[in-house]
């Protein structure tokens, strides 16, 4: 490779669209005040991807889609949905093992895309990454509430969150959120074995359910395995899909439709595994072990999933499942209640970890722009004795903590949804971008079938957001507008690219 070579593909474009090299990338992780530590494993980013995948959708939108989309074939619509995450992976994977930055689709798209779409990724990703930690958050402080109203104790209700209009703080959600930021800052080490050990009580709990749950099956609630289709009605005005605004397309239930449209709603299970690639960085040898950790989290996933969905419709009839809490109503059908209090553990316990991994995903995200000087570099310093950027993790940290503290999750969820969609398709694009930019890039994993996987990948993510709400897309559209107000305010001027 010739010296001139990554400027001709990297740097020849100006203004707004100025790539950043993939050299340049790597060169800027090696100054001492930002380099981050390097102690993790293949099986360290496993357990992260299983972390933040496995959460209490296993326990929950299992039984929940079989009931309302697709019946016993819900674990047909869990393989497809597994598959259209497999396009996206293979395409994180590539760019992961040949970028090995923090910042994942921030730092890719940088690198493919351009200056503006890198920005308008990395303000994205930061939206779904704050919005879904908080969610989780607060989802863990109702389980716990639970748990200890179960045991006597009740918390006053000002400190529950709010609630059907009424304000108030939850101080619960606030704490776990501190807690593990203060666990991130004091290193990467530390947290992966947290992160171990919570993942490793919840996964043991799935396999304990799915075992005992075998002993219960009967054969008769699989048939039929393929319920006959049933139209449904959309609903209406911006409540309404955005596919069914522009082209009056009504999904269907059960059938073969039925199975594709559970699809889509259970592919929000998978979101998480994406969050592997944002500790590239901090990886011994990213090289081979980011696409391992992300193939391997995203496989275990599946199967668990899958599994679980089998075990829940052959315990009970589908369409005597509750929407709720499916598996632990199903453990009382059958006479085991015993049951639906390890459920409600291994949710609880799950959440911790799910929550942690988010908030190190979003922070390296943040680190990354800063360290570009598209945020104030003030938050890009890494600490000298732990070796994380301990400034961007406490900001956000404590952000995330209030938002936790007084939001409601009703509205946030999809939010979380269309940002990790739009992630996608960046990723995808970006892929092919760079395979015609640099084809002389040292690339130890490669996506397969080029550009065949990434166009398949950018389609089944489309499809996913057109079947989103069109509120959703007005309130992602209104915080991609701020976010390129802020770029051309604060990021081009400032951006290390311009300075040199």
């Amino acid at each position: 490779m010739s010296a001139q070579q990554p400027a001709r593909n990297g740097r020849g474009r100006s203004g707004v669209f100025r790539t950043k090299t993939v050299e340049q990338s790597i060169q800027d992780t090696e100054e001492p005040e930002h380099t981050l530590r390097r102690d993790l494993s293949a099986l360290d980013l496993t357990v992260f991807g299983v972390g933040v995948v496995i959460g209490t959708g296993i326990f929950v939108l299992t039984g929940k889609v079989a009931k309302e989309n697709a019946g016993p074939s819900v674990a047909l619509a869990f393989v497809l949905a597994g598959v259209a995450c497999a396009l996206a992976a293979l395409c994180y994977a590539e760019f992961a093992s040949t970028v090995p930055v923090a910042g994942s689709a921030y730092t890719f798209s940088y690198a493919s895309l351009g200056e503006l779409p890198a920005w308008i990724i990395g303000w994205d990703l930061i939206l779904e990454l704050a919005l879904g930690c908080a969610v989780v958050a607060v989802g863990w402080s109702s389980y716990i509430r639970s748990l200890l109203d179960n045991a006597g104790w009740h918390l006053p209700g000002v400190l529950t969150g709010s609630h059907h209009g009424t304000l108030g703080f939850d101080l619960l959600a606030c704490i776990l959120v501190l807690v593990l930021t203060g666990i991130l800052v004091a290193g990467m080490k530390l947290s992966s074995r947290v992160t171990t050990v919570v993942v490793g009580v919840k996964v043991t709990v799935v396999l304990l359910v799915i075992i005992a749950g075998a002993f219960f099956i009967n054969g008769a609630n699989y048939h039929p395995f393929v319920p006959p289709s049933k139209g449904t009605e959309g609903g209406s005005g911006l409540a309404a899909p955005l596919i069914q605004l522009m082209f009056g397309f009504t999904p269907a239930n059960y059938g073969v439709m039925g199975i594709f449209a559970a699809a889509a709603v259970v592919f929000f299970a998978f979101i998480g595994f994406d969050i592997v690639a944002t500790a590239a960085e901090e990886t011994r040898n990213p090289q081979r072990d980011v696409p391992r950790g992300i193939l391997g989290s995203l496989a275990i996933c599946t199967l668990l999933y899958v599994a679980v969905s089998v075990v829940v419709t052959g315990m009970e009839k589908y369409t005597d499942l509750s929407t709720e809490a499916p598996l632990a109503d199903a453990f009382k059908a059958v006479g085991h209640p015993v049951w639906a209090g390890v459920i409600s553990f291994g949710a609880a316990v799950g959440l911790v970890s799910v929550c942690m991994i988010l908030l190190l995903g979003q922070s390296r995200v943040f680190f990354a722009m800063s360290r570009d000087g598209l945020l104030p570099r003030f938050f890009s310093t890494v600490h000298p004795r732990f070796g994380t950027p301990h400034r961007s993790t406490i900001l956000l940290g404590v952000v995330v903590a209030i938002v936790a503290g007084f939001t409601s999750i009703d509205v946030l969820a999809e939010l979380v949804n269309i940002g990790t969609l739009f992630a996608f398709v960046v990723v995808a694009v970006g892929v092919v971008i760079l395979r015609r930019m640099r084809p002389d890039l040292p690339r130890a994993f490669r996506t397969p079938f080029v550009p065949a996987v990434p166009v398949l990948s950018v389609l089944g993510s489309l499809w996913l957001m057109l079947n989103l709400p069109a509120e959703t897309w007005v309130r992602f559209a209104i915080w991609m507008a701020i976010g390129v107000v802020l770029y051309f305010v604060h990021g081009r001027r400032n951006s290390r690219l311009n300075v040199r």
